[in-house]
């Protein structure tokens, strides 16, 4: 197994060891993707839950999208970085990053009622700002 593997699951199973997110159930709704907080119950599925694994393919490719998109913008049109992770950051850090700010601000209904995109950007920025 490569060593960049090893990292990510390692990551992957501290990520989800350590995630102090409440449990929900999922509705068909949050996968519409329309609020932060929908992408925060479909973050935080547990895998007894039978969204489970439908849900951490859709977390995942909604972070990593969301990064991408952003490192293509700000390289391409020389716009100003809002997250500066390092070359170590995998997809499960971000995901840990995302789940841990996102419950920190569960009960603020502005934050959580932003475009989904909003909180991954602000959670990673907050997680690695840009000095």
């Amino acid at each position: 197994m490569q060593a960049r593997s090893r990292l990510v699951i390692a990551a992957l199973c501290c990520g989800l060891a350590f995630s102090t997110a409440p449990v929900v159930a999922i509705e068909d709704d949050d996968f519409d993707f329309d609020t932060t907080g929908d992408l925060l119950d479909v973050c935080s599925t547990t895998t007894d839950q039978p969204e489970h694994v439908v849900a951490r393919f859709a977390c995942r490719a909604f972070i990593e999208a969301t990064v991408q998109y952003h490192d293509a913008v700000s390289d391409r049109k020389q716009l100003k970085r809002l997250i500066c992770y390092p070359a170590t950051a995998t997809v499960a850090d971000g995901k840990a990053a995302f789940i841990s700010w996102a419950t920190a601000n569960k009960d603020n209904t502005e934050r959580m009622g932003e475009l989904p995109v909003v909180g991954v950007v602000r959670a990673l920025a907050a997680r690695y700002p840009c000095n």
